[in-house]
């Protein structure tokens, strides 16, 4: 299998995925090397401009960063690892593609049944980024997820670039009109961020943020 540079935070990403994986099995298992590096090559596909290792990093920093809100924070820790694995940015099925990975890939690491599929459950609630009240670890997952929102205009600048970038295949008018339902399902939401950490931090800037993007796309 061809395979991409290795990213300069690769050493670093192996050593939490293993430690994530030691604490969370109860029991021996395989190797989880391989399942890092098949999880890293995946995050390191040439179709991705924004979801790339770097993004994969910025989510697990965050999750650090807000772990204790969570029920399980090493369950947020996987659902990071897993969100975007499969992305296809011509495709709508991402989220639900990835949680089937981490469907199967985590049970061959001796990860039980309910972190599983509580990891899958999360994966597939980045599609709407809306968790329940009282979903602790989905709130920790989406406002790591999100918190490139709130970002110093720079920064959100090329965000914004680098997504358009990932649907360069779309035409001008019709990426408009998607991104714009995108953003307007941001602003809609009650809150951004439902921890109180990131709610205080990230809240006020995403949303000048956001609503500077869609006038952009007006304009």
């Amino acid at each position: 299998m061809d395979r991409t540079p290795e990213h300069p935070s690769g050493p670093a990403l192996r050593a939490r995925w293993h430690d994530t994986v030691a604490r969370a099995r109860a029991t021996d298992g395989p190797d989880p090397g391989p399942y890092a590096d098949d999880l890293l090559h995946r995050w390191s596909e040439p179709q991705r401009k924004y979801h790339t290792v770097d993004h994969l990093v910025a989510v697990l920093d965050r999750v650090d960063e807000l772990a204790a809100y969570a029920r399980d924070a090493d369950t947020v820790r996987f659902a990071a690892w897993f969100h975007d694995a499969v992305y296809r940015p011509d495709r709508s099925e991402n989220e639900e593609r990835s949680a089937h990975l981490a469907e199967r890939a985590l049970p061959e690491l001796g990860i039980d049944a309910a972190r599983t599929a509580e990891t899958a459950r999360l994966v597939r609630l980045t599609v709407t980024h809306d968790p329940a009240p009282g979903d602790l670890d989905g709130e920790v997952l989406c406002d790591a997820d999100l918190a490139v929102l709130a970002g110093a205009p720079q920064e959100y600048a090329a965000y914004a670039a680098a997504v358009r970038e990932e649907y360069g295949f779309v035409p001008d008018a019709a990426f408009r009109e998607g991104r714009s339902v995108v953003l307007r399902h941001l602003l809609a939401l009650p809150r951004l961020f439902r921890t109180p950490l990131a709610h205080e931090r990230w809240e006020s800037t995403a949303r000048r943020n956001l609503a500077t993007e869609l006038e952009l796309l007006l304009a």
